[in-house]
């Protein structure tokens, strides 16, 4: 495994680094922020972050820029992302492993997180070939009447620190085949993992001799998300984190009549029915609920399970999480690395005294990790509670390895009804064979999530579909199918080809 200064090196990130980028200059005049590995506590590296003015010439040099890669047609857009998604093909084992040290994710799903770039990028390239709008049949002899698509301008990406990268590129790969250039706000947790895309798409803007507008990142904390969203240059803000900040997010966009796309939390269940086949049911719920170390927007908060075969699901729950190995995530003979820092530990420890104090009782018991052998505070043992469904804690989004059972009695209906009664809408699934049980969880009054599996877990999703969720999920949608359209503007066109002046609906105007 490459030591972390060596993995910097292979990816032009100094340890100590100006935090933004637009123009081919790095610069910062703000403050500076530490990175500090979850994975042993060690500092990383040091990123001095936007003040007032760097914001002000981002945002400049991406409307310059955008005034030249509108222009330039769409597949053209689309080998710029060929080329990026090269690069990251390049750099996927260096990046990856940059993922796992800052944010703490296993090797694993750090370089699935790479390969999720790359899978985006794919799908952008051959989407600029078919950035298609339709024709209509005009009432009127003699017209022609389509609608088309064209880009917002600039688009403001502000990204969490569970994905550091991903959700990033899900968002510029489809906005820039459509014609928008970005500016990026990171998370101030994982900073070096922007910079390291940043570098990445340089070195193809300047292969191609692109304004390096096109591409921007501020390092920063909320004060720069609040200038973005409170900014009528940026046509539209996509948002991925909690709730909370979403509907920051939302008002202040909104207060300026302009568009916001929100990937929110999520308060994901599994229903598990006496055909299910309990076996997989197990073990889709065990990485939905502990992968990342619980801190997936998508990861298995909630198990709802029939009373009939409740005992044993539970017995195999146990064992399962007894045979986990947590510890140093690019091991990869670990299962669980760490949480993000010691603030994420604390939400994790009151969420397990909460979950108690409202009848909750241990399957599998949680603690922290602290000492014996571990080299961070991070570190802490994934929980299995046994709690009542109406229980204030279950129907909050908590980032941590705590998964809730509970019981139903009924048919699959009251099932679904225990799913859906919580504010969150992201993720979803239901374990069972019989498709009647099925059907009813994917028709309009079964599951109220924007994403519901049959068989397999909550957590994951490809990027051929539309990823996002329903009520304060935030109703936005990100990678695959038709979200390209949240990146675009719609516009309607009548072209009359007559030598007459024929009005809709019949009307007649003449002088």
């Amino acid at each position: 495994m490459k030591q972390i200064n060596t993995l910097l090196n292979e990816l032009n990130v100094e340890p100590s680094q100006m935090g933004c980028h637009s123009g081919g200059l790095w610069y910062g005049s703000g403050i500076s922020i530490d990175s500090y590995s979850p994975v042993d506590g060690s500092l990383l590296g040091t990123v001095q972050v936007a003040g007032v003015e760097d914001y002000e010439n981002a945002v400049t040099k991406a409307e310059q820029a955008y005034l030249t890669f509108q222009k330039i047609p769409a597949p053209k857009r689309g080998e710029m992302v060929r080329q990026f998604g090269n690069k990251l093909r390049e750099k996927k084992e260096a990046l990856g492993q940059l993922v796992s040290w800052e944010m703490g994710k296993s090797l694993q799903e750090g370089l699935g997180e790479v390969q999720e770039m790359i899978d985006i990028c794919d799908f952008a390239v051959g989407l600029s070939r078919q950035l298609h709008g339709f024709t209509m049949t005009s009432e009127r002899p003699l017209h022609r009447l389509y609608e088309q698509y064209h880009p917002l301008g600039v688009v403001g990406i502000i990204s969490a620190f569970n994905f550091p990268v991903a959700v990033w590129s899900w968002n510029v790969a489809l906005a820039w085949v459509c014609g928008n250039v970005c500016i990026w706000k990171p998370s101030e947790k994982t900073p070096l993992c922007g910079i390291a895309c940043q570098n990445i798409v340089t070195e193809v803007l300047n292969d191609n001799k692109l304004p390096e507008g096109i591409s921007t990142i501020l390092s920063g904390g909320a004060d720069i998300g609040k200038w973005m969203t409170e900014d009528h240059r940026i046509a539209l803000i996509s948002a991925t984190g909690s709730t909370r900040m979403g509907k920051d997010v939302a008002q202040r966009v909104g207060a300026r009549l302009g568009k916001s796309l929100l990937e929110l939390g999520g308060n994901n269940a599994m229903i598990i029915t006496p055909s299910a086949d309990l076996d997989t049911a197990m073990r889709a719920a065990v990485f939905g609920a502990v992968g990342t170390c619980g801190q997936r927007c998508t990861s298995t908060r909630r198990i709802i399970v029939h009373e009939t075969i409740f005992n044993s699901f539970t017995k195999s729950i146990k064992k399962a999480y007894s045979q986990l190995r947590i510890g140093n995530p690019l091991d990869e003979n670990n299962h669980v690395g760490p949480l993000i820092d010691e603030d994420a530990v604390k939400i994790y420890t009151n969420a397990l005294a909460q979950a108690e104090a409202e009848g909750g009782k241990w399957l599998v018991p949680g603690e922290i990790l602290d000492g014996n052998g571990y080299e961070s505070r991070c570190y802490v043992k994934p929980a299995v509670v046994i709690i009542d469904h109406d229980a204030a804690i279950v129907h909050q989004e908590t980032f941590a390895p705590i998964l809730f059972i509970m019981k139903y009695d009924g048919g699959v209906e009251e099932a679904i009804a225990i799913q859906n009664e919580v504010k969150q809408g992201l993720s979803s699934s239901i374990m069972s064979l019989n498709i009647n049980e099925t059907e009813t969880f994917l028709a309009h009054w079964g599951s109220d999530c924007g994403i519901a599996n049959i068989n397999i877990g909550t957590s994951g999703a490809e990027i051929g579909g539309a990823f996002g969720g329903e009520k304060e999920t935030g109703g936005g949608r990100e990678s695959g199918s038709d979200a390209w359209k949240a990146y675009m503007r719609r516009q309607t066109n009548t072209i009359n080809y007559s030598k007459k002046l024929p009005l809709s609906q019949g009307i007649i105007f003449d002088i």
